[in-house]
């Protein structure tokens, strides 16, 4: 069966992704996106640390340690660029000013209720960050994942049994087998990758999915 590699799902995100948007790349996966949005297009990327104009990851022996997105790895700033305190960060987070935000996930619902911060299991991280703040400040929170675990179980579920960073926030899944659109009316799928089919991704999560 065809998979979509993480850069590959990244380049599905970055399509998806409109001229003029400002948009929060979370840590992780997501933050591959900002290598593959066009140039030519005007999307403004925030990161929560208090950056806003962040670009792509700098060219080998480029990087500057100052200048590096939440996740402590370093980027680029393009012109116009902005620094500013991670209070005001939050307070952009918070108020609806995102567009998009772009997040990892260890589970997320039908209904797009989001589990993306700890598997509760012991020794896991104490505290859900800023992504808490995202999945609930953003209008639109796509979500980028492989579909399955390492172990083979869906990471798309009926109900998320892992503590839930968010309820009913996520719009859209982008995972290495297809694009699924997430709602109160639960999981429609949009897109299928070559070679994966609809009765192929019922097979694979246990659900009754349906084409949007």
């Amino acid at each position: 069966m065809s998979r979509l590699s993480r850069e590959q799902i990244a380049q599905r995100v970055a399509r998806d992704i409109p001229e003029g948007a400002y948009v929060n790349l979370g840590i992780g996966l997501p933050t591959m996106v900002a290598n593959y949005l066009p140039a030519e297009k005007e999307i403004f990327l925030q990161s929560e640390n208090g950056l806003l104009g962040m670009g792509p990851a700098p060219a080998a022996g480029e990087e500057d340690p100052d200048l590096i997105n939440a996740g402590k790895q370093p980027v680029t700033l393009r012109t116009g660029g902005a620094f500013f305190h991670h209070a005001d960060s939050f307070a952009m987070m918070r108020g609806g000013h995102l567009d998009i935000c772009v997040l990892g996930a260890f589970q997320v619902s039908v209904h797009g209720d989001l589990a993306n911060w700890s598997t509760g299991a012991p020794g896991a991280i104490p505290a859900v960050g800023g992504a808490m703040d995202l999945a609930i400040g953003a209008k639109q929170v796509f979500v980028m994942m492989d579909l399955l675990t390492k172990q083979g179980e869906s990471k798309l579920v009926a109900e998320c049994s892992y503590p839930l960073t968010g309820l009913h926030c996520v719009s859209r899944l982008y995972t290495d087998h297809g694009v699924i659109a997430l709602g109160p009316e639960g999981a429609r799928v949009i897109e299928l990758v070559d070679g994966v089919s609809l009765d192929d991704l019922r097979r694979l999560t246990g659900l009754a999915l349906d084409m949007a």
